[in-house]
C-alpha cells in the first residue's frame, strides 16, 4: 500500500499538524518502504474533539445496527486479507503464510464475533425492583503494540465500537502501515464520520498526549509492563478508566504422565511462532527431572528446524534486545543448546531460535520478558516445586500444562496464578476472555468480558 501522508480524523484524511515524519523500516532487508507522520498533542487533539462530537450519535444507535456496521467491516477486512497481510509482512517481518493465517485470519475472526456479540448482548436487565443499564464509557483512547499491529487494533476498537463508544487509535510506530489500512477498511465500511480516528506517532508523544487527554474516559493500552506503570499513573491522577494488557512469562508445564514429545514439540513452536514476539508465548518449559535430558534433545532438535523458517524480529533495537539477553543468559549460567546470539544473516534484523538449558529459576532469562525466540527450559522436582516455577515471577498472562489425563492438567492450571492457560494444547478461542494476574494488566480483551471493558452501569429504582 501507499502510505498516508495525513490522519484520519472526523471521517477523512487530513494533514498533520507537525512536518515531522517515521520512517517505516522492512526488518528483514533493513529497506524503509514508507513514511507517516509523526503526531503530536494538536493532531490528538483534533482526533478527540471528532470523537466526542460523534459519541452521542453513535452511543445512541441501536446495537442492531452497530453490529451491522462491524459485520460490514469484517466484510471489508475479508476482502482486503491479501493487501493487509503483505503490509504485516513488509513492515513486521513475519513469513506471508502466517501473516495470512494469523495477522490477517484472527482479528477477521474477532471482528466477526464482535459483530455477533453486539446484536445479541444483553444491554439491560431486570433486578428486581431496578432496571440496570450497561451504557457506553465514550471516548476509548487505543494505543496499540507492533507485534500483532491487525490483531491488536481489531481487539481494542471492535469491542468499543459495539459498545457504542467512540475511538482515538495511536498504534505503534513500527507498524503504521496495517494501521492507516485498518482506517481505509473503518472509511470503506461507511462508518459515520468522527467513529473512529488515526493518529500515527511516537509513544512518548502522541501516545502520552492520547492517555493524558481530559476528554478521554477509557485508556486502553498493550504493551509493556513499564509504560503501562506510566500510562496507569497518568489515567489514574484524573480518575479515568485504563485496560492494560502487559508483559508476560509463561511457564509450558509438562507434568510427567504427559505425552513429552508432543509437548515439547508444539511448545518449541509456540515460541518460535512470530519470532518468538508474542507476549503470552510460552518461553519456559518446565519438565520434571527425570525426563529432562530427553525434553533438552526434543527441544534442540525441533527448534533447528525453524532456522530458515522465522521471519526477523521488528526492528534493530529488538534484535540487539534479544541478543543481550541470550548473551545474559550464558553468562549466568544458561547452557546454550541451539542458536545463539550471533548474527548468522548479512541482512536484515534476524535471531536464531534459541533454547537454553539448565536454567534456574532466579536466571534472568527465567523472570524477564525477553520478546524473541528464545525458549528457556528448566528442571523442576516435584509437583509443588513446578507450581513455585511457573508462579514464581511478576507476571500472569498465559502459560500450558500437559499431562495425560486431562482432570490432571485442569487440577494443576487451577492452582497457576495466571489469566489464560491452554490444556493438552487447547485451541485458540477469540471469545475467551485473555488478559493477566498481577503485572500483566488490568482488565480483558476477547469475547463478553472485553466488551465489558467498555461499558459503565447505572441502575434506575421504581
Amino acid at each position: 500500500m501507499k502510505a498516508h501522508d495525513g490522519m484520519y480524523i472526523d471521517g477523512e484524511w487530513r494533514p498533520a499538524a507537525g512536518a515531522d515524519a517515521i520512517a517505516v523500516v522492512n526488518p528483514a532487508d533493513e529497506q524503509v518502504i514508507g513514511h507517516v507522520p509523526a503526531g503530536t498533542a494538536e493532531d490528538v487533539d483534533a482526533a478527540v474533539r471528532a470523537a466526542r462530537r460523534a459519541f452521542p450519535a453513535w452511543a445512541a444507535t441501536p446495537p442492531a445496527e452497530r453490529a451491522a456496521r462491524i459485520a460490514t467491516l469484517r466484510d471489508v477486512l475479508v476482502a482486503r486479507k491479501d493487501e493487509i497481510a503483505e503490509t504485516v509482512t513488509a513492515e513486521l517481518g513475519s513469513p506471508l503464510k502466517f501473516s495470512q493465517a494469523v495477522h490477517v485470519g484472527m482479528p477477521i475472526a474477532v471482528a466477526g464475533s464482535y459483530a455477533e456479540l453486539a446484536a445479541s448482548y444483553a444491554f439491560e436487565e431486570k433486578v428486581g425492583n431496578s432496571t440496570v443499564y450497561l451504557e457506553p464509557v465514550g471516548v476509548v483512547g487505543a494505543i496499540t503494540p507492533w507485534n500483532y499491529p491487525l490483531h491488536q487494533i481489531v481487539a481494542k476498537v471492535a469491542p468499543a465500537l459495539a459498545a457504542g463508544c467512540t475511538v482515538v487509535l495511536k498504534p505503534a510506530e513500527d507498524t503504521p502501515l496495517t494501521a492507516q489500512l485498518f482506517a481505509e477498511a473503518v472509511h470503506e465500511a461507511g462508518l459515520p464520520a468522527g467513529v473512529f480516528n488515526l493518529v500515527t506517532g511516537l509513544g512518548p508523544v502522541a501516545g502520552q498526549a492520547l492517555a493524558a487527554h481530559d476528554d478521554v474516559d477509557l485508556v486502553s493500552f498493550t504493551g509493556s509492563t513499564a509504560v503501562g506503570r506510566q500510562i496507569g499513573a497518568t489515567a489514574g491522577a484524573a480518575v479515568k478508566r485504563v485496560a492494560l494488557e502487559l508483559g508476560g512469562k509463561s511457564a509450558n508445564v509438562i507434568l510427567p504422565s504427559a505425552d513429552l514429545a508432543r509437548a515439547v514439540n508444539v511448545g518449541v513452536a509456540n515460541v518460535m511462532s512470530n519470532s518468538g514476539q508474542t507476549c503470552s508465548a510460552w518461553t519456559r518449559m518446565l519438565v520434571h527431572r527425570s525426563q529432562y535430558d530427553e525434553a533438552v534433545a526434543l527441544a534442540t532438535e525441533a527448534a533447528a528446524k525453524y532456522g530458515e523458517r522465522i521471519g526477523p524480529v521488528v526492528s534493530a533495537k529488538q534484535q540487539q534486545r534479544v541478543r543481550g539477553y541470550i548473551e545474559k543468559g550464558i553468562a549466568e549460567g544458561a547452557r546454550l543448546v541451539a542458536g545463539g546470539p550471533e548474527v548468522t544473516r548479512e541482512q536484515g534484523y534476524f535471531v536464531s531460535p534459541t533454547v537454553l538449558a539448565d536454567v534456574t529459576p532466579e536466571m534472568t532469562v527465567a523472570q524477564e520478558e525477553i520478546f524473541g525466540p528464545v525458549l528457556s527450559i528448566l528442571r523442576y522436582e516435584d509437583e509443588e516445586d513446578a507450581l513455585r516455577i511457573a508462579n514464581g515471577t511478576v507476571y500472569g498472562l498465559a502459560g500450558a500444562v500437559w499431562a495425560g489425563e486431562e482432570g490432571e492438567a485442569v487440577a494443576f492450571a487451577r492452582r497457576l496464578d495466571t489469566g489464560q492457560v491452554d490444556i493438552n494444547g487447547g485451541r485458540f478461542n477469540p471469545r475467551a476472555p485473555f488478559g493477566g494476574y498481577k503485572q500483566s494488566g488490568v482488565g480483558r480483551e476477547l469475547g463478553s468480558h472485553g466488551l465489558a471493558e467498555y461499558l459503565q452501569t447505572k441502575s434506575l429504582q421504581f
